[in-house]
């Protein structure tokens, strides 16, 4: 009887542990979750922004990073353009609603050898036979990062950011990326 009891109590415990694990892994640790706003870019997101830059140098392309964190205050003077404000509509997310808001995105331009900026998708600077943004995309990749040239519904083609497996509703509810890359492979490519 005692060895049937032991078995019960063991086959519990092994129960036990499985549903605190599941819980853990349906809900994300502490790390994740009730961090304050951001107020710069996260620090992977940096490092991996400089490495593009970096990189795309080694090809003979210079890259620009124009915009990176942007406050909610900014999101929100940058949604109304082309709506309330003059100029085209260049965004469909308010504050809160972007991944700068957040410190996940960049977005970047290209830089010619008379030192102007410019978003051209077929400009080939280093005359190789392919357009240099079509090469930092793909290193940006690489990298870890996601292309807002790949959504289905809104192209954003400067767009490059890193999520950590996070939804835009995660981030509203307070979750964060940890400051580390644990989450990250730290030496993407090699």
């Amino acid at each position: 009887m005692k060895r049937k009891r032991k078995k019960i109590l063991l086959t519990s415990l092994y129960l036990a542990i499985l549903a605190i694990l599941g819980y853990i892994y349906i809900n994300p640790p502490l790390q994740l979750q009730n961090m304050p706003f951001p107020t710069e870019l996260h620090p992977l997101v940096k490092e991996r922004s400089d490495q593009l830059v970096q990189q795309a140098a080694e090809k003979g392309i210079v890259v620009v990073i124009t915009d990176g964190f942007r406050s909610s205050e900014e999101q929100d003077r940058l949604f109304e353009k082309g709506r309330s404000t003059e100029g085209n509509i260049v965004t469909y997310a308010r504050g809160g609603e972007s991944l700068h808001n957040y410190g996940l995105a960049i977005d970047f331009a290209l830089r010619t050898a008379t030192q102007e900026v410019i978003w051209d998708m077929q400009f080939d600077g280093n005359q190789n036979g392919v357009a240099d943004w079509e090469e930092v995309v793909e290193l940006a990749k690489v990298l870890g990062f996601d292309w807002g040239g790949d959504w289905a519904r809104f192209k954003d083609y400067p767009h490059l950011q890193m999520d950590f497996g996070l939804t835009l509703a995660d981030l509203q509810n307070g979750k964060r990326p940890p400051e580390s890359s644990l989450m990250v492979d730290s030496n993407p490519g090699d």
